[in-house]
């Protein structure tokens, strides 16, 4: 019984470990350029999103058409 106890309890740390610490599964100069596309992309999504929110009208434009 104990020997099961240690397991269970053991694989219990190992996943709250696992969980804790973040894995990479990349080499360090590919998790490097990996995290600079991704930090490009959020940024590019961000024009995007920004881009495709309507302008606000201004008195300058109204002014224009009279």
């Amino acid at each position: 019984m104990s020997n099961y106890s240690t397991s269970a309890s053991n694989r219990n740390s190992q996943a709250v470990l696992d969980s804790a610490l973040p894995k990479s599964y990349y080499q360090d100069d590919q998790q490097t350029k990996f995290m600079h596309l991704q930090a490009e992309i959020d940024s590019l999504l961000q024009q995007l999103q920004s881009l495709k929110q309507p302008k606000p009208v201004s008195a300058d434009v109204d002014a224009e058409n009279n």
